[in-house]
């Protein structure tokens, strides 16, 4: 897989027991004992985000990466400001998500623009909105990776 110079994270920066692996994920352990005072999502939704993703990427070349968080009140904007940022930017699809908001805004790269089109990012949109309604965040981009990944193909 292809590096970027421009890492979205600076592994310097990050805390104690935290690196970026070369696949560009940031992980990171704790202190035996220590309970994390707010893990968003169990081991089995991590896993499975982090397997789709990986599986995705090797499949189509594409990296696909998933944002969630506080996008603001203009969603658009705010990812449109978040995505040259993410590793690899020009050969990537983004995700995002502003939970609060009910906001889904996908992008995609300008080297992948012809193979992830418009129509591949609504599949993927319209793939997670049932899970989303339901209030389950990781099973709806798990679905939207996968749809996009299969709509988008080698």
């Amino acid at each position: 897989m292809a590096s970027t110079k421009w890492p979205a994270v600076v592994e310097s920066e990050l805390p104690r027991g935290y690196v970026i692996t070369t696949s560009g994920r940031v992980s990171g352990v704790h202190e035996a004992g220590d309970v994390f005072k707010e893990a968003p999502f169990d081991n089995d939704e991590r896993l499975a985000m982090d397997n789709v993703l990986t599986e995705a990427t090797r499949a189509t070349k594409v990296r696909f990466n998933v944002y969630i968080g506080d996008l603001g009140p203009d969603a658009g904007a705010a990812v449109d400001t978040l995505f040259p940022s993410m590793p690899e930017a020009a050969r990537s699809v983004l995700i995002a998500v502003s939970p609060n908001d009910h906001a889904v805004e996908v992008r995609s790269g300008r080297d992948v623009a012809e193979r992830a089109n418009d129509r591949v990012c609504q599949l993927g949109v319209t793939a997670a909105l049932s899970s989303l309604r339901q209030g389950e965040l990781i099973d709806g981009l798990v679905s939207a990776v996968r749809v996009m990944a299969a709509a988008i193909g080698r």
